[in-house]
């Protein structure tokens, strides 16, 4: 009975861990490629204004739509502490809360957006400044949230590197294949070069994650199909075994 519970529990958790990757992918490559990328045009503040005022609703949506990432961010962070908590309680848990940080600093860097809507359509902000003085604002707001953006992205980066270490430990007992804990390890690299590079250099525009990130879809579909499938108990309880161990 207690193998049954085990076995439900954790089919439960990768199902849920794999469908928020899933679904969020949708609302973050909308942001992201179709409206942050395309409007905020970095050392060109003229055309940076120009492109979310012309585009307002565009624009809104888009930070909403990264605001529904964050929720469903929350939701895999939970979801893959109870999948991993088998393999080790510890790191799983230290897993999550580095998920949870990205989460956190994100959000907090989300706020930079709003503040640039707010430049652009309050009145109040219209007549106390200039028109150079409101887009060189609207800039530094958009800079802001870049290097928010940056520092939360180490923290997601830690968490895949942790990730990384837990799926690869359990490849020992035959819970998760290895293979995908090295991946997941390689992506939490590409992502901590990336973003540590924009905070040191400038000028860094190197995009190392663009090739390193192969591992984090393949890990959804594998939580997909044994989070459809079920796992072996026999396998589970070796995991819990080596864990305690």
């Amino acid at each position: 009975m207690t193998n049954r519970i085990a076995d439900t529990s954790t089919r439960k958790a990768a199902l849920v861990a794999g469908l928020g990757l899933l679904v969020m992918m949708i609302p973050g490559m909308f942001a992201n490629l179709f409206v942050l990328e395309r409007f905020i045009v970095p050392g060109d503040a003229a055309t940076t204004a120009n492109n979310i005022m012309a585009n307002e609703s565009l624009f809104r949506i888009g930070i909403c739509g990264l605001v529904v990432v964050l929720v469903l961010d929350v939701l895999v962070a939970w979801a893959l502490y109870v999948f991993l908590k088998p393999v080790h309680k510890s790191l799983s848990l230290l897993a999550a809360w580095f998920r949870l940080l990205y989460v956190a600093t994100l959000g907090i860097a989300l706020a930079n957006l709003f503040g640039v809507l707010g430049l652009l359509s309050g009145a109040d902000s219209l007549t106390g400044f200039g028109t150079d003085q409101l887009h060189a604002q609207v800039m530094s707001f958009a800079n802001a949230f870049g290097y928010g953006e940056n520092i939360a992205y180490v923290f997601f980066s830690l968490h895949l590197l942790i990730l990384g270490y837990l799926v690869f430990k359990s490849g020992y007992s035959g819970y998760i294949p290895k293979i995908l804990g090295v991946l997941l390890i390689i992506a939490g690299f590409g992502y901590l070069i990336d973003n540590f590079g924009r905070l040191l250099v400038p000028t860094y525009d190197a995009t190392i994650a663009y090739f390193t990130f192969i591992g984090e879809p393949l890990f959804m579909l594998w939580l997909l199909w044994k989070g459809a499938k079920g796992f072996d108990k026999k396998t589970i309880e070796k995991t819990k075994t080596s864990e305690e161990s």
